[in-house]
């Protein structure tokens, strides 16, 4: 079975992208170029994103159909996360619900990319 360790994400400004992700992240990309940035994260997976005007093959660039996934602790965490969010003015598409697998929020990034932030309820 496979299992996903990279994500690519098709953004119109990598460059602007990479400084929303960099503070999502808590870190730097580990590279940087004009059409491309790549973050590693803990556990190793890696997140890319790429210019969609010289991604191959061209998709068209429409944002939304992916999700990233950010568990966090406690229900109480996620809140904390939406208020934080709406203070910086950033677009969340869903508040703060209780879902059936737990408490779960979802935001957006400058190219309306979908960030779910979760916690699991047992």
């Amino acid at each position: 079975m496979a299992t996903p360790t990279y994500y690519l994400l098709h953004v119109a400004d990598p460059a602007r992208s990479s400084g929303f992700y960099a503070e999502l992240f808590g870190r730097p990309p580990v590279e940087t170029s004009p059409t491309f940035v790549l973050f590693v994260l803990d556990g190793g997976i890696k997140v890319g994103l790429w210019s969609r005007e010289t991604v191959e093959p061209a998709t068209g660039g429409a944002p939304g159909a992916l999700e990233i996934g950010i568990a966090l602790g406690t229900p109480a965490d996620v809140d904390a996360f939406h208020a934080s969010w709406l203070a910086r003015g950033l677009p969340v598409l869903q508040a703060p619900t209780d879902m059936d697998f737990g408490r779960s929020c979802m935001v957006a990034d400058p190219d309306g990319h979908r960030t779910r932030v979760f916690a699991i309820s047992m």
